[in-house]
């Protein structure tokens, strides 16, 4: 866990070279509540709004949700579907990649492997563990 999560935050956007409204336009959450965020006015926000705000910072989730401290242990070992479901919550989250993303009905695991491997492969980053 960071000590000062808004403060990290905001590193983060910095970093991106981006403003508040950007991460606004990109992720959908509020610039006000980022600022505050930001400020160690608000709470950390929940899982939700991380998994929003990861593609945006360009960090995986599981990053935000250690530094947020909802996963408190390294070993934390998740189920292969769980990492599945992460990595392709980022993916579908990217503000790059939204257009021609709709997907109507579900999905079964192996497609959104596949669509995670896809972006793997096209972004050079790696969001699921092994192979």
């Amino acid at each position: 866990m960071v000590e000062n999560f808004g403060e990290y935050l905001r590193t983060l956007r910095v970093e991106k070279r981006l403003s508040l409204r950007e991460v606004e336009q990109q992720s959908g959450v509020s610039n006000s509540y980022l600022g505050l965020i930001e400020r160690g006015q608000r709470p950390i926000p929940g899982a939700d709004i991380l998994k929003k705000l990861a593609p945006v910072y360009d960090v995986p989730v599981r990053d935000l949700l250690k530094a947020a401290g909802y996963l408190k242990n390294e070993d934390i070992s998740l189920s292969e579907n769980d990492e599945v479901e992460m990595a392709f919550n980022y993916v579908m989250n990217d503000p790059r990649y939204k257009s021609g993303t709709r997907i109507k009905g579900g999905l079964t695991v192996d497609v959104k492997r596949f669509i995670v491997e896809m972006y793997e492969k096209a972004t050079g980053k790696k969001l699921l563990p092994g192979g």
